[in-house]
């Protein structure tokens, strides 16, 4: 259930519903919008007539259901897009925000080498893995936390933000010490554990998309975030496995226009993993903004041929620059900024 507060009610009145909530025996989650502030009731479904009782306090305008299963990622409870603030870069605005670096950091002179080419090419926010979660345990498995050293004098030297992957909840405190933003991957989308401990995060969470996962479980992974305390989520559509085989994975756009009208959460895609080809990720960049994207996460490395992960969907610098320079049309035709 939601209570939906009249605009511009006064602290003491919201105050007041938040305490009758939890002394029914649910959580209140309030959520400060624009206009008003909308109440969560997190608890037994069986209880909800109790929670009707409510809209009889001063200035509560209604009490309404939460239909979709995933309740505080639904537009229902906010119905504006939340807006994620990365160290200064706002994702889920007028913006739209470009992701770009490595898969993997491999030396320091690699990721220094690309973060100042991104940072050229006009990328928003610098993406390296420091842990690579990979199919075969005999693969490159990331420099770990000599990596997050690397990505955080990248980072210093460019003054560009940082995203990297976690893939262990025990590793959590000591990765936020270095990166600005915490990608939780495809491969553990429905690691309930791990999301649910970054709702004690203090970093915003960059959520992919399972590739096997519907909509609504991807949303329902995201909730897992949010209910638990930390409301900063992003959503990745990065692309699904289907039979195609031409591709690396199957790129879902239409994910994108479902979970902007599903979640108030802001939608970007990884078309580097949705297609595995280096010569399909600019139409696709451009096509996700058509759809509605809020940012792209795109792969760039210098020697695309000589990466140890990921190298042949990797644009190279000079590829990368021209493909920012095609999409600030695009961005403009869609109403954003670039």
């Amino acid at each position: 259930m939601i209570i939906v507060m009249e605009a511009g009610a006064h602290k003491e009145n919201v105050d007041r519903v938040i305490a009758e909530v939890e002394s029914l025996g649910y959580r209140a989650h309030p959520l400060f919008g624009t206009d008003r502030t909308v109440i969560a009731c997190l608890g037994d479904e069986r209880g909800k007539e109790r929670i009707q009782t409510l809209d009889s306090l001063p200035e509560v305008e209604r009490v309404v259901p939460i239909l979709r299963p995933f309740k505080l990622s639904s537009r229902e409870v906010r119905p504006e897009t939340t807006i994620v603030d990365v160290k200064g870069v706002k994702i889920g605005g007028k913006a739209l925000v470009v992701m770009a670096g490595p898969c993997a950091v491999e030396s320091r002179e690699q990721i220094l080498e690309v973060a100042h080419a991104v940072k050229e090419a006009g990328a928003h926010i610098l993406r390296g893995g420091a842990f690579k979660p990979r199919t075969s345990p005999y693969s490159f498995q990331g420099l770990a936390e000599q990596g997050l050293k690397f990505l955080a004098e990248a980072s210093q030297a460019t003054g560009l933000p940082v995203v990297t992957e976690l893939v262990d909840a025990h590793q959590l405190d000591m990765v936020q010490d270095y990166v600005d933003m915490i990608q939780i991957g495809a491969r553990n989308s429905q690691n309930f554990f791990l999301l649910s401990s970054l709702g004690r995060a203090v970093k915003p969470v960059l959520l992919k998309r399972g590739m096997m996962s519907t909509i609504e479980e991807y949303l329902m992974a995201a909730e897992y975030v949010v209910t638990n305390g930390n409301g900063n989520v992003v959503l990745c559509e990065r692309g699904i496995r289907t039979f195609e085989t031409y591709t690396r994975n199957t790129l879902d756009l239409n994910a994108v226009a479902a979970m902007k009208k599903l979640s108030h959460l802001p939608v970007t895609v990884d078309p580097s993993h949705g297609t595995g080809r280096w010569d399909l990720v600019p139409p696709m960049c451009y096509a996700s903004v058509a759809a509605g994207a809020d940012g792209l996460l795109v792969e760039v490395h210098t020697h695309p041929d000589k990466a140890v992960s990921d190298g042949p969907q990797s644009l190279k610098p000079e590829k990368f620059q021209a493909m920012v320079k095609t999409l600030r049309a695009f961005a403009e035709a869609a109403g954003r900024t670039l």
